[in-house]
Order: structure tokens, then sequence, then C-alpha cells
């Protein structure tokens, strides 16, 4: 599932994008149609991330509310003035990078113009579709695709726990407050959507390690500086997530290429390095599994 770097990064390639811009909103699939006629032919006025949703709200008080889930992914297109990923989310196989058009990539070196006769034809069950002037995005596959009012959204966030990526002036206390509050073992806590919005099983395993914090630790025992912690280190390697558009939690003195960047195999501390050897102690990385997810964690430094 796309963590909330990815989620905002979205956000940030619609406003770029398409925002300003009065839409065409069909589902190709079927199964928005509805949704789809709503909002048809009305401008994007903003579209905002919180934790793992993505908000895109027009210039009628409609929002539409997606959350990618497992499978979802959104793909793009557009003429010379589109910037930005050609996929983001699902497939798997690309994980937590984003894909880009070969052919954009070579426009781009080149400096030509791009050529552009309008959107393609759908591929797949594209739940919904929109059209500017200069491009367009389909959403495949996911959890949540919805038209929605104000009322219905601020119901959502009333749900969510902050976002470090918003990182407002109260949102560290209150993230301390929650998790100190619950005798849950963090491992899962850092996992819950209503304690804190946007961290997935990479960010969860790589901040507890790098805080040297054991993953069955109760959150109620971990201290408001511990705490803190976790909130500044998520901060700052989800920052560095939508920076980079990838995750990316090891340093550059790790990496076989210095600063051209991590190769995959040396992005990360922990995770999917089960039976491997720590980077830091040498004790072998552990696999667990914990909330029907696996965890990855240091019996050495994380003990």
């Amino acid at each position: 599932m796309p963590e909330g770097h990815s989620i905002h990064r979205l956000a940030r390639q619609f406003q770029d994008v398409f925002a300003g811009h009065v839409l065409e909103v069909s589902s190709p699939q079927g199964r928005f149609t509805a949704g789809a006629a709503l909002l048809d032919r009305h401008e994007l006025l903003e579209a905002t991330a919180h934790g793992k949703q993505l908000f895109l709200r027009f210039d009628h008080g409609v929002l539409l509310h997606v959350h990618l889930g497992l499978y979802g992914a959104w793909s793009f297109g557009g003429d010379e003035s589109f910037t930005g990923a050609s996929s983001i989310g699902a497939p798997r196989r690309i994980g937590e990078r984003e894909s880009f058009s070969q052919e954009a990539e070579q426009d781009a070196g080149e400096g030509g113009a791009r050529s552009y006769a309008g959107p393609p034809e759908p591929v797949g069950a594209v739940r919904v579709r929109l059209i500017s002037a200069n491009g367009w995005a389909d959403l495949r596959g996911a959890t949540t695709c919805a038209a929605i009012t104000d009322a219905e959204a601020a119901a959502v966030l009333a749900r969510l726990g902050p976002d470090p990526l918003h990182n407002r002036p109260d949102d560290r206390d209150e993230f301390v407050r929650r998790l100190l509050r619950r005798k849950t073992a963090v491992g899962l806590l850092l996992m819950d959507q209503s304690v804190v919005a946007g961290i997935g099983n990479i960010y969860r395993a790589e901040v507890l390690f790098r805080q040297r914090v054991d993953p069955w630790t109760p959150g109620s025992s971990l201290g408001a500086e511990t705490a803190g912690r976790l909130w500044d280190d998520t901060v700052a390697a989800m920052s560095d997530g939508v920076r980079d558009g990838r995750i990316v939690t090891t340093p550059s003195a790790l990496w076989s290429g210095g600063n051209a960047g991590a190769l995959d195999g040396e992005a990360h501390f922990v995770y999917k390095r089960h039976g491997q050897p720590c980077r830091r102690c040498g004790e072998t990385v552990g696999l667990a599994e914990i909330g029907a997810r696996k965890l990855y964690w240091c019996p050495g430094c994380q003990n």
C-alpha cells in the first residue's frame, strides 16, 4: 500500500497540473458513473492529502475522495506542460518508486514539445478518468473512490491522527498524547491511522529501528521523550520521501554509489532484510507478524 509521502506527491501533482482547470470526469469502468456525473465539467480548485487519503475539491463544493488501498494506482499523461510521474501506486512491482514515461523523459531531455492528441483509450478497469485540455489521469483499483461533501470529508479527517507531513504546531503533542494513552505495542500503534496518519509498513519498521525502539513496547511505556523522537524522525523520513519519490532511510555512507543514490538493496536498514546482518550491529534482522502484517526489526539494536 502506498504510504503517506506518495499521497502527498499525488496531491502536489494534481495541484500542479489540474488545479484551475475545468475537467471532464467519467467512469469508463461504469462503477463510478453517478459520482463522475456530479464532478463532470467543474473546475478543480485544490488537491490535498492527509495520511493516505487524497481529496480533490471542485468549485461546487463536491470533493473526490480516494484511498488507493493495496491495489489502487493513478496513471497520468499529457502535453509538454504536463510534469510529474506517469504512475503512482500499484502495481506492486514498482513498489514505493514512481514510474515515469520514457517518452516524456526523452522529450524533456531533448527540450522538444511532446506530441499530444488527447488521452488514450482506457485500458483495464478505469474507475474514474479526469481530462483537462492538457492532460489526463486514470484511477484503477482503489479501495475508496467517492464524491463527497465537505461535511463527509470532515468526518473522514476526524477519524485520523495527525499527519507528519503537515507537522502543524500541535501535531507533535497530539501524537505523543495518542501514543502514550494506549497499552498496545508501539509497532501496532504506528500503523493505526487514528494515532498517526500516513505511516505504513516501511516507515514503521525503519523509524523504530533508527530510534532503537522495541516494536513490542507498549505505547504507555515509551515516555514522552521517546515518543517525541519517533514523531520527529517520522517527519524527517517522510519529508525525504516527498522530496525523492521513494523511501530511503539509510545514509549515503552506506550507498555503493555515494551521492548517486541508494540501490534498492541499500535503501533500508531492516525492511525486507530478514535473515541478513544488521547494518549497525551485525545481529540477524528478524521477521515476525504483528497485526497481520510483517514486522522487520533488529533484536540487537531494538531491545
